[in-house]
């Protein structure tokens, strides 16, 4: 599969960066415990497969043929992760609260989940121009967009996974100011430079 090592990478980048589900499962972790956090963690990642789905599908064919719509989602795709890089490095303190809470409903915490990811404009926008340039038209498209689908999902439920057992063990660290800034500064130089790496991409 073609460049399959660098999607691996990109999306676990862009998986691990910061963003509405991030926040959501650093919440879970803090205010319901480790178990707490597996129905948002499912959802999310079900969410992704939905959102892959209806986003990248149609453009297989398209990308194949196309050198000038492979260049232009190159270019937008590269210049988005520049972008959520720069902002992620730019942006105000996160103010994540550790205040104990009673337990919720894995079917609760599952629809909160799916319904973040499909209105999260950083997933949908990886499915529309990041993905699709990973996709070798020379070979079985259903194969290659169900692997690096089943790829990223997998992803999502293993770095939120960290993410939860990482915020429930560095709780007071990560409610301070300077554990949010750690983490969003290093996730920002990581998307700036995967965005450099895919625009000097070639199909």
């Amino acid at each position: 599969m073609h460049l399959y090592l660098l999607f691996l990478a990109m999306a676990a980048a862009t998986v691990l960066s910061p963003g509405p589900g991030v926040v959501m499962t650093i919440t879970n972790a803090l205010r319901f415990g480790l178990r707490g956090t597996i129905g948002g963690i499912l959802g999310i990642a079900f969410g992704a497969l939905f959102v892959a789905a209806t986003s990248a599908t149609s453009l297989g064919v398209l990308l194949a043929t196309s050198v000038l719509a492979f260049t232009v989602l190159k270019f937008m795709g590269a210049a988005y992760l520049v972008y959520l890089g720069v902002r992620l490095w730019r942006a105000p303190e996160f103010k994540l609260t550790g205040e104990p809470a009673h337990e919720a409903s894995f079917r609760k915490r599952f629809i909160e989940g799916l319904s973040l990811q499909l209105s999260n404009p950083k997933a949908i926008f990886f499915f529309l121009s990041v993905f699709p340039q990973f996709i070798d038209p020379e070979r079985n498209y259903l194969t290659q967009f169900t692997t690096l689908v089943i790829t990223y999902a997998f992803l999502v439920v293993i770095i939120h996974s960290i993410y939860a057992t990482f915020s429930s063990r560095a709780k007071v660290w990560l409610t301070s100011d300077r554990g949010g800034r750690a983490i969003r500064r290093t996730s920002g130089v990581t998307l700036i430079i995967f965005g450099t790496i895919l625009a000097a991409a070639k199909q």
